[in-house]
């Protein structure tokens, strides 16, 4: 019998939606098909021109793909991504970083459509469908950067290494590529530029953070004042100064306008002392694990020399422990259960230490 694949909610429900809407999307351009026009369906996904009646279609046009090239991509990325993200967060906590990542782009995208219209006064503009799932997978790499920021991907045996931060920019760059072709739209690539900087303000500034269980700061926080999380850490060292001089000037800008509020000394000590993790991130979890395990050992330390009438000793337990801590007793079957390794992790792979890739981008 095969193994059964395990689908969180929300991704599943992604899953469905994406290939109903396409389909049902290609059938309604099959019907109508013509050599002499382009057909649009504007009640599903988003004509500056003709949408305006339908606002839902603001959310909905994110899942409809128009072809099987960004269909297979499309769903590969929300199963793979979907599945990741959504049980590093929680069903609530990824669904509203989708909606936030699907309206914005999409709404934005529709502004500059619009504005090009009015100072060009070329229809065009505002015919253009604005669809597909572009700024999810841009939100989805941008995600990855701020769970693992030191991890490397090693691609074509060891030919091609690249860190996580930097796949946000080779993804615009395919896209840049792609919207010379007919395979995708200039929408396509104003979708990818606003879901990188939609996707990094939210989880910058916004996005609730979850602390580690260790820290006694309050669970109130939001954003990621981390520099691993910064902007200019999605572009190669030489550029970096450039673009960090450049957000810093924006940041203040949007200050300014209250979009964004500067991070509290409480949040950028928790940054400093990385006692804030994302949920699901590899180190927060494994520490987790070993601090549970030292309590729980440390406890029944506590006990067996209760029981036993012998001095206990008053260290305090190490952070990582590989055996039992009482001596004078046999290991029992409680012990050899609580001192066992942790689960694989989901998503853990191999990482380059941040001075490993240090040296990469000065060289």
């Amino acid at each position: 019998m095969p193994p059964r694949i395990n689908i969180p909610p929300v991704t599943r429900v992604l899953l469905i939606a994406l290939l109903l809407q396409s389909i049902l999307s290609a059938a309604v351009r099959y019907r109508q098909w013509s050599a002499n026009s382009e057909i649009v369906v504007e009640w599903l996904t988003l004509v500056p021109q003709l949408s305006l009646f339908y606002p839902w279609v603001f959310v909905t046009t994110t899942l409809v793909e128009n072809n099987i090239f960004t269909l297979g991509i499309a769903g590969m990325t929300i199963f793979q991504g979907g599945r990741y993200l959504e049980r590093a967060w929680s069903s609530r906590e990824f669904a509203k970083f989708l909606l936030v990542t699907a309206l914005i782009p999409n709404a934005l995208s529709f502004l500059f459509l619009v504005m090009m219209f009015t100072l060009t006064r070329n229809e065009r503009w505002t015919l253009t469908t604005v669809s597909g799932t572009i700024s999810l997978q841009m939100s989805f790499l941008v995600a990855f950067s701020q769970l693992v920021p030191a991890h490397t991907v090693t691609l074509f045996r060891g030919i091609l290494s690249m860190r996580v931060p930097r796949f946000p920019l080779l993804h615009l760059a395919v896209v840049t590529i792609l919207t010379m072709t007919p395979i995708l739209t200039v929408a396509s690539l104003l979708l990818a530029i606003f879901g990188l900087l939609t996707s990094w303000t939210y989880l910058r500034f916004y996005k609730t953070v979850f602390p580690d269980l260790d820290s006694s700061q309050p669970t109130a926080l939001r954003g990621d004042a981390s520099e691993t999380f910064a902007f200019s850490e999605f572009f190669p060292g030489p550029a970096k100064p450039v673009v960090a001089a450049f957000t810093e000037q924006v940041f203040n800008v949007l200050v300014a306008m209250k979009v964004c509020t500067p991070f509290s000394q409480a949040e950028l000590s928790a940054a400093q002392g990385n006692n804030y993790l994302p949920r699901g991130a590899p180190g927060g979890v494994r520490a987790e694990a070993e601090r549970r395990r030292a309590l729980a050992l440390k406890a029944l330390d506590q006990r067996l020399h209760a029981a036993t009438g012998a001095p206990r000793s008053q260290s305090q337990p190490p952070s990582h422990i590989n055996g039992p801590t009482v001596s004078t007793q046999p290991q029992t079957s409680a012990q050899t259960a609580m001192t066992s390794e942790p689960t694989a992790m989901l998503g853990e792979t191999n990482y380059v230490p941040d001075q490993d890739h240090h040296d990469k981008d000065g060289a």
